[in-house]
C-alpha cells in the first residue's frame, strides 16, 4: 500500500489520532479502515463529542428506549453509551497497542466535566471508569485545572493512565509533567511497576489564536505605532506556544529526574496537540498540523482535518523550526497588552464551560427520548 500523508508522520515519530467517537465509525469498519490505511493510532473523545455522536443520529435511539425500560436513569444510560463506544474502539486498537507494546492504540474517555474543580470528585470517577471500562488501552480525560493536578498525580500513582485535557498554558504544563513524574516516582517507591502507565498532555492550540487574534486585531485596526508588531504576531502565538511547550517536554523528559524512571521503564508523557482544526477560514486548512510536527508528540485530528491532510499534506518535522523567533514571539505580548498566562487561564474556563454545556444539553436530550418509555411505564 502506498503511503500517504497521514502515514507519513508515523515515520517522522508522529502519532495521529481521531478526535471523533460514533457508534457507526465502529460497526461499519470505517474505523478499522483508518487503523488498516491511514495508520491511525487512536481516538480521543469529550462530552461536545458524545452530545454530537449521541443527538445527531438515531443510532443510539434503541439502546436508550431499552434501558429506560430496564429503569436506568439518564446518567446512567450516558455512561452505558459512552462506555460501550469507548470499549469497542479500543478493542479495535487493541492489536497495535500489543504490537507497539502499548505505545499507541489508545482511547480516551473523559471524567464528568462538573468535576473540572474537585479532586476527589475526580480521584473518585476516574477510578470508577478505569475499572468499568475494564481495558489497558483506555486513558481517562482529566483537566489541567488547579484541582485536577493532585488527581493527576494520585491516579498516576495507582496506575491508572491519563489524558491530561483543557491545557493552554506553559506554566501549568510543567505543574503537569511535575503531578506526573511525582505519581510514578510514589508507585515506583512503593515497589510497582511503571511499564504499563501511558499518559498525554493535551495542549488545545487553536483556541489560543482564536482568543487572541481579535486582541491583536484592535491595534491593527488603529494604525498606531504597535499595529505593525500586532501584525506580524497575529495568527501565530498558538504555533509559539505549542514550540516552547515542546521545548519544555524536552528539558523535563530529557532530564536526570526522568531518566532514573526511565531506567525503570516508565514512559514519557507525550505532548498531544489538539483543538488542531483551523477555526479562522482565511488560514490554512491544516496549519496547525503541518507546524507541529515532531518525534515523541501526538496530534488529534478531526475528521474534516484527517481528510484534509490525507489529501495534501506536506509531512516535515517541523516543531522545532525557528523556535528562538518563537520565543521572541511571545516576549513581545506583553508590549501588546496581553498577558499569555491570563489568557491562558481564561481559556481554561471557557473550555470547562465548552465541555459542561453539551454534557447537559446531552443528558437533556437523552431525557427526551426516554420520556414516552417513562411515561408508558407509569401508565
Amino acid at each position: 500500500m502506498k503511503d500517504n500523508s497521514l502515514r507519513k508522520l508515523h515515520a517522522l515519530g508522529q502519532s495521529i489520532w481521531l478526535d471523533y467517537i460514533r457508534r457507526d465509525l465502529i460497526s461499519s469498519g470505517e474505523l478499522r479502515r483508518l487503523i488498516a490505511e491511514d495508520g491511525l493510532r487512536g481516538i480521543t473523545s469529550n462530552p461536545a463529542i458524545f452530545e454530537s455522536s449521541i443527538t445527531g443520529s438515531h443510532d443510539y435511539d434503541a439502546d436508550i428506549r431499552a434501558m429506560t425500560l430496564q429503569g436506568k436513569g439518564v446518567m446512567a444510560i450516558y455512561e452505558a453509551l459512552s462506555q460501550r463506544d469507548v470499549q469497542r474502539a479500543a478493542d479495535a486498537f487493541r492489536p497495535l497497542y500489543d504490537s507497539t507494546d502499548g505505545a499507541d492504540g489508545y482511547v480516551s474517555l473523559e471524567v464528568n466535566p462538573h468535576l473540572a474543580h474537585d479532586t476527589h470528585g475526580t480521584i473518585e470517577e476516574a477510578r470508577r471508569l478505569w475499572a468499568a471500562l475494564n481495558r489497558p488501552n483506555v486513558l481517562i480525560k482529566v483537566p489541567a485545572t488547579t484541582e485536577g493536578l493532585t488527581a493527576i498525580r494520585q491516579l498516576t500513582g495507582e496506575g491508572i493512565n491519563v489524558n491530561v485535557t483543557l491545557l493552554f498554558g506553559l506554566p501549568r504544563y510543567r505543574q503537569v509533567t511535575e503531578a506526573y513524574i511525582a505519581g510514578l516516582e510514589a508507585r515506583e517507591a512503593q515497589g510497582k511497576p511503571l511499564h504499563h502507565i501511558a499518559s498525554v498532555a493535551s495542549f488545545f492550540v487553536s483556541r489560543i489564536d482564536q482568543f487572541v487574534d481579535p486582541l491583536l486585531d484592535k491595534y491593527i485596526a488603529q494604525g498606531n505605532a504597535l499595529a505593525e508588531s500586532a501584525r506580524k504576531v497575529r495568527g501565530q502565538v498558538a504555533i509559539a506556544s505549542a514550540k516552547s511547550a515542546y521545548q519544555i517536554y524536552r528539558e523535563i523528559f530529557g532530564g536526570d529526574r526522568f531518566r532514573a524512571l526511565a531506567n525503570k521503564n516508565a514512559r514519557v508523557q507525550r505532548p498531544l496537540w489538539a483543538s488542531t482544526s483551523t477555526k479562522n477560514p482565511n488560514y490554512d486548512d491544516i496549519k496547525y498540523v503541518e507546524a507541529l510536527i515532531g518525534a515523541g508528540t501526538v496530534n488529534t485530528l478531526p475528521v474534516e482535518t484527517l481528510d484534509a491532510y490525507r489529501d495534501h499534506g506536506d509531512p516535515k518535522v517541523r516543531i522545532e523550526d525557528d523556535i528562538e523567533q518563537a520565543g521572541l514571539l511571545l516576549a513581545r505580548l506583553p508590549q501588546l497588552g496581553i498577558s499569555i498566562d491570563t489568557v491562558a487561564q481564561q481559556l481554561e474556563n471557557q473550555g470547562v464551560e465548552k465541555f459542561t454545556t453539551p454534557f447537559d444539553k446531552l443528558l437533556v436530550t437523552i431525557g427526551e427520548i426516554t420520556r414516552p418509555n417513562q411515561e408508558a411505564i407509569i401508565s
